[in-house]
Order: C-alpha cells, then structure tokens, then sequence
C-alpha cells in the first residue's frame, strides 16, 4: 500500500491533486488485475467442485455451478474493495507537507 503512495509522488512531481488521481487510478488498476486473476483461478476449481457434487446429488440443477462462480465473485470484489478503500484512504493527502 505504501508503494502506491511512492509511484503516485514520482509521477505527480509535486502536484497535490495530481498525486491524488494517481493514487486512485494505480490503486483501482491493481484492483482490477488482482481481480482478474483471481476469477480465473477460481473459475476452473469452481466447476471442478460442481461435477463433483453434481454427480453426487439425485436431482439435476442445470448452471447451478455459474451461481456458485458468482457468489464467490461477489465476495471476491467485497474484500478487493475493501483493501483498494484502505489504500486510497491511506495515501490520499488534503494538503502539502
């Protein structure tokens, strides 16, 4: 969280309101890939565990393993929200030192 702060300041050179959408825009960017990359992962063991605990359950539920995938999606942004939150609040600054 602290880098975002760091690489924000070097490409602001010394621009209050610069540095503060450098630090909105570097903290979402990496949001969003750690985003990604975790939905990726959690895609193919999401459907792996739906097989198996389809061809346990008497009863078909067609795409019942995309409701799972979006739960798991849904808690996923809730806590990458959260930390890109505290590292905004973290590095945003309202005045110069």
């Amino acid at each position: 969280m602290l880098r975002i702060g760091i690489a924000a300041s070097k490409m602001s050179k010394g621009c209050l309101l610069n540095y503060n959408l450098y630090v909105i825009l570097i903290s979402s960017l990496v949001s969003l890939l750690i985003f990604l990359i975790c939905g990726v992962a959690i895609l193919p063991f999401v459907f792996i565990i739906s097989l198996i605990l389809h061809s346990l359950k008497p009863i078909h539920f067609p795409g019942h393993w995309v409701h799972m995938f979006r739960i798991c999606l849904l808690v996923l942004g809730v806590v990458i929200g959260f930390f890109d939150i505290i590292a905004i609040l973290k590095n945003i600054k309202f005045s110069k030192n």
